[in-house]
């Protein structure tokens, strides 16, 4: 059993390991699966929906790793309890019955997983049902069809239902898919990438939603909707080019956004690469992805003492959760097994595992709005971000996309409190307050440029405050420079990246002041580069479980000044790493002349001018 603070001797190399893996997740769920029951319970915390729907959620999401396994024609111990339940669930006349949906239902979202095994096994998955109950089945996703929902990823929910009635021979609505790809095109932005919905984030919804469901539909209805298919294919083929980018050497992703608790669905666009058969990298490249992101999360204490996946990102933390997680919530991250469905003879199975191929140290992704930093041997990827805003405003929504920076080694961290710096999740951050302890930073963007060399945007946390910020990669560092026209006496605090607690150390070199931490994880720095405006180095102590990839209180290295009424400019280093080679010599230099901004470095080959 994979349990808290467990490390599994499972190499995860071949495709026997990785179902040993599966077959150990789901073995621990079927202990809390009653035989004859539609739904089990996975703990008592709650969501917006009610506990028996969640309960219905849990079972239906471990059908992502199932169904891959039952195509391939595994022997899967449970499955039968899994077939009784979709039967009992499906009948209006038991006690058992899911119930009819509502507009925005979560069990709407829950219905693409039957939609994959009806699409996957076609008529295979219904050889145990009667008449009666491949009607009722029928019957109750087709509720999906003409229900309102979100306009958004859960557009291709509807389309995996059709899709599976069309493969396993029950009635189907072609209409139905045509208009919900047409909602969908409205938010596509161009190369390979979409927004999720209009207006709406640029996150991993697009790699584990958009992609993941595309490729599914165009390897499996290509004969007879070969246009789609084709197109489908060429956007995935264009995501994938910048989506390896947030992949780090050693199987981590840069964190960033929400539904982060979904942990290994990070990657489930590569399972579906595999499954698609992809020509975009070569499958020991994509085997790769897969099974050392694999690795990483089976090493962390992700879950509880009797082996079920806990709600948190890289330890339990329900504190970061969106108020749509239930305890099954985090069972989507099965979505990654896809690729199971290829047998072992498969040229992926087969493939010599193969690192991550020759990236570039930085790679700008202007319809994401982000700029990827990838250290030497890419152990250590940084993404710098405009600062994209979630209109739903889910919990911790700034901290999840509004910092500037994310780390795939250091994550990030959530607000614990609305009172005091130490509880404002101030790392990568600039935050200001009025001498009041309460403190705002970036939120929404008025304006985002973004090209190879920077990240520009215009914020305004008050009406008379307005801010411009670029962000500059720099070799291992990035550069921040802030234009601040304020009506208002301000206190700024601009912090580093977080690492476990831990003494700091005051820079002092070269007239440069700042704040480095030197913790067990890792090295964090922040250097301000301001001559006119005076800051001071400091360090701030967060609360337990303010950090998304440790539990113990997170050290903030932060800069802190005063800002009069006026126009003025703030500038800084950031660096963050493995060891603290480096962070007190090769500062980056700015110099500001004439609206011109020149950074130097020997990472850079020249001198990088940029016009303010």
């Amino acid at each position: 059993m994979l349990a808290a603070n467990t490390k599994t001797s499972n190499k995860l190399s071949s495709r026997a390991e990785v179902v040993e893996a599966l077959m150990t997740m789901l073995g621990a769920l079927d202990r809390q699966f009653p035989a004859g029951s539609s739904h089990f319970s996975l703990g008592n915390t709650c969501a917006h929906y009610s506990a028996d729907i969640a309960e219905m959620e849990g079972l239906s999401r471990a059908l992502w790793g199932m169904f891959p396994l039952m195509a391939a024609g595994e022997s899967v111990p449970f499955s039968d309890k899994y077939l009784t339940a979709i039967k009992i669930g499906t009948d209006p006349q038991s006690d058992g019955y899911w119930g009819e949906t509502q507009p925005y239902d979560q069990r709407l979202v829950e219905m693409a997983a039957y939609g994959l095994g009806l699409s996957l096994m076609q008529d295979k998955l219904l050889e145990s049902f009667t008449p009666r109950e491949r009607e009722n089945l029928h019957r109750w996703l087709n509720q999906i069809t003409d229900a309102q929902m979100p306009d958004s990823n859960w557009n291709y929910f509807a389309i995996m239902v059709q899709l599976g009635f069309k493969r396993a021979g029950l009635p189907w609505d072609a209409a139905a898919i045509e208009r919900r790809f047409t909602l969908m095109e409205a938010y596509y932005l161009g190369d390979g990438w979409y927004s999720d919905g209009p207006g709406r984030p640029k996150d991993y919804y697009i790699s584990m939603a958009f992609h993941f469901y595309g490729l599914i539909y165009a390897t499996l209805n290509a004969d007879d909707d070969p246009t789609r298919a084709a197109t489908l294919r060429d956007r995935a083929h264009l995501f994938a080019q910048d989506f390896i980018y947030l992949s780090a050497a050693g199987g981590e992703s840069v964190p960033f956004g929400r539904s982060l608790t979904y942990r290994f669905a990070m990657v489930a666009f590569w399972s579906a690469v595999a499954f698609a058969e992809l020509d975009v990298f070569s499958p020991g490249v994509v085997k790769g992805l897969v099974l050392r992101h694999l690795r990483w999360w089976l090493e962390q204490p992700i879950f509880d003492r009797d082996g079920i996946l806990t709600l948190g990102f890289a330890y339990p933390n329900l504190a970061f959760c969106e108020d749509y997680n239930s305890p099954g919530s985090p069972y989507w991250a099965l979505k990654v097994f896809l690729m199971l469905a290829l047998p072992d003879d498969h040229a992926f199975w087969q493939a010599e595992e193969l690192p991550l191929p020759a990236l570039s140290e930085k790679h700008a992704i202007p319809h994401a709005q982000q700029i990827l930093q990838h250290s030497e041997h890419s152990q250590h990827v940084v993404m710098l971000t405009s600062g994209q805003l979630e209109l739903n405003n889910y919990v911790n929504t700034e901290a999840k996309y509004t910092k500037f920076a994310y780390s795939s080694r250091f994550g990030f961290t959530i607000e614990r409190g609305r009172f005091g710096i130490k509880h404002a999740a101030c790392d990568s951050m600039l935050l200001l307050s009025e001498g009041d302890d309460y403190y705002r930073g970036r939120r929404a963007c008025e304006e985002v440029v973004v090209n190879d060399d920077f990240i520009a945007s215009r914020w305004s946390p008050w009406h008379d405050v307005h801010v411009r910020t670029w962000l500059i990669p720099c070799g291992e560092w990035h550069v921040r420079v802030h234009h601040i026209d304020s009506a208002r006496h301000l206190d700024s605090v601009e912090g580093g990246f977080a690492v476990m607690k831990a003494p700091h150390q005051h820079i002092h070199t070269d007239g440069k002041t700042g704040c480095l931490v030197q913790a067990k994880n890792g090295t964090s720095a922040i250097v301000s580069l301001s001559a006119a405006l005076t800051r001071d180095g400091d360090c701030i102590i967060t609360p337990p479980n303010s950090s998304i990839m440790f539990a113990e209180c997170a050290a903030i290295p932060v800069l802190t000044g005063k800002i009069p009424p006026g126009e003025h400019w703030l500038y800084c280093a950031v660096r963050a790493g493995a060891d603290e080679g480096g962070f007190t010599d090769a500062i980056p230099f700015v110099q500001h002349e004439n609206n011109a901004l020149t950074v130097r470095h020997p990472a850079l080959a020249n001198d990088m001018i940029i016009t303010l």
